[in-house]
């Protein structure tokens, strides 16, 4: 007896140690098991209602949430939206290996951009790095581009004189647009397209399939039924494989044409002029013709948006500020030193590179468009495994991570209480000089190992057509009182175009 009393006790204390081990355990299983993740900002249905203010809706969520996401739905991946640079720098650099191409992006956009550079990931993308890179860095190229850039930009210039001497206005986001892309295709292709004027018919048809091309591989993201239609070849589908083809016609002959040129030279022993990208990747021995139009039209979406879709913006903000409008004038009057009579040939001869480098307040004021008007409003990778940002919660593998350079331009914890002035002061010294902000919290550009090759020369570019308008024109909005909306779909644009007066500033 006992001998049962004592046991008792005993198999009591044993049976509710191991009861405790037991929910101990379980309760350790459940926690590491449980996945901690970021704050949900809504849901498929409340960024639908959003849509025609998408960035905005974005930017009152990351003021509550600095990183946010949105769950699938119905089996979709979800997303994950970031402000914060300390996880874009761990997106785009510390983790680069894990965040790539998005695969649904990829599908959507490769009938246009192929195996380009912006829709490839590993070798193919580090090849085509490596020799970009290079090309733009020569003096050759630089050289070139300056030169393109002064003529087209006289272009534009002539064609303003025409509209201030009959007193109405010009869409000069339309003039950016075509004036952006022949200098563009004119660098990398050699071609003159010379869109502003229609001068060449097949340039000006392989443009409007171009642009046309773009917008409808732009609906493929809100259009579930594409790839149905894709297949049986009808409706939007049917038209965009018709644009394409007369795009892809039209490079190809460039790009033949090129090859035979090059082959010619050889067997004559007569050296060929070799300044734009194309002829010196042929002479790189880069003869593969799906590569060659792969990077041609990856290069030209990217020149053409970026720097049109800078410009408007940029001089959107002149007009809002007649005041900076005129400090620029005169930094450039001052810098080039012309005067009332000198013509605007004379003043693209007297822009080189020791004036373009003076222009520091320009810089910055095209900088800090850069920071409220990005071309690209975001920007995203895919997980490709399950992942813990700095931030302490959980990424999934197939999440779709995007950072937000328009949302970030205005938060407040980044540039201060005046985020969402437009105060080009923000990015000069005491002395004047421009001085740079981390990549990771000014991400127009991207940052990281996929920073834009472009940079400079999309600047060299601005500044020079900014120059030689600035100094020729004084710009004021036709009518002050309509107001001005973004269109964000693919790339920052104003909905409708930006119509201008301008006159003469002699």
């Amino acid at each position: 007896m006992l001998e049962l009393e004592v046991s008792l006790p005993i198999s009591l204390a044993a049976t509710t140690l191991a009861a405790v081990i037991l929910a101990a355990l379980v309760v350790t299983i459940r926690f590491r098991g449980r996945k901690r993740y970021h704050p949900v900002g809504g849901n498929i249905f409340q960024q639908l209602k959003n849509s025609h203010r998408i960035q905005d809706f974005r930017i009152d969520l990351a003021r509550k949430h600095k990183t946010y996401r949105f769950p699938g739905f119905l089996g979709s991946t979800s997303q994950v939206l970031t402000v914060d640079p300390v996880n874009v720098e761990y997106m785009l650099k510390t983790n680069f290996a894990n965040y790539g191409k998005r695969w649904d992006n990829d599908i959507i956009v490769i009938d246009l951009l192929g195996e380009g550079i912006f829709n490839v990931d590993g070798e193919k993308w580090q090849h085509q790095r490596k020799l970009t890179s290079y090309e733009f860095s020569t003096k050759t190229l630089r050289d070139f581009s300056n030169v393109v850039s002064k003529t087209n930009a006289i272009k534009v210039a002539r064609i303003l004189a025409e509209a201030a001497a009959s007193n109405r206005s010009v869409d000069i986001q339309d003039l950016f647009v075509k004036a952006t892309l022949d200098s563009t295709f004119k660098v990398i292709v050699g071609v003159e397209l010379d869109v502003m004027c229609g001068t060449f018919e097949e340039g000006t048809h392989f443009s409007e399939a171009f642009d046309a091309a773009r917008s409808l591989i732009s609906y493929r993201a809100v259009d579930v039924f594409w790839k149905i239609k894709r297949y049986l070849n009808i409706g939007s589908e049917a038209l965009l494989r018709k644009r394409i083809k007369v795009v892809d016609e039209f490079v190809y002959k460039i790009i033949n044409s090129k090859i035979e040129q090059v082959q010619n030279s050889h067997d004559a022993d007569i050296p060929m002029k070799k300044e734009d990208i194309l002829s010196r990747f042929l002479e790189a021995k880069q003869t593969d013709t799906k590569y060659l139009r792969d990077m041609i039209i990856n290069l030209v979406m990217a020149g053409k948006d970026t720097t049109s879709s800078t410009l408007s913006s940029f001089f959107y903000m002149m007009c809002k500020h007649p005041d900076i409008q005129e400090k620029i004038a005169k930094e450039v009057i001052e810098a080039t030193q012309v005067n009332d009579n000198s013509s605007i040939d004379e003043l693209a001869a007297n822009i080189t590179e020791n004036t373009l480098d003076r222009m520091q307040y320009l810089h910055a004021a095209l900088t800090e468009t850069l920071r409220l008007y990005p071309p690209l409003p975001a920007d995203g990778k895919i997980c490709f495994s399950d992942d813990t940002m700095p931030d302490g919660f959980r990424v999934d593998k197939r999440d779709l991570v995007l950072y937000l350079p328009y949302a970030m331009g205005r938060m407040e914890f980044l540039w201060g209480d005046d985020a969402e002035e437009f105060r080009p002061e923000r990015w000069l010294s005491e002395s004047g000089r421009f001085h740079s902000e981390s990549p990771f919290k000014f991400t127009a550009f991207q940052a990281g190992p996929r920073i834009c090759l472009g940079k400079e020369f999309v600047y060299r570019q601005m500044k020079i057509f900014c120059m030689i308008l600035l100094a020729s024109y004084v710009f004021k909005l036709s009518d002050e009182n309509k107001p001005v909306i973004y269109d964000s779909r693919l790339t920052l644009l104003i909905d409708g175009g930006l119509h201008l007066r301008a006159t003469l500033r002699f």
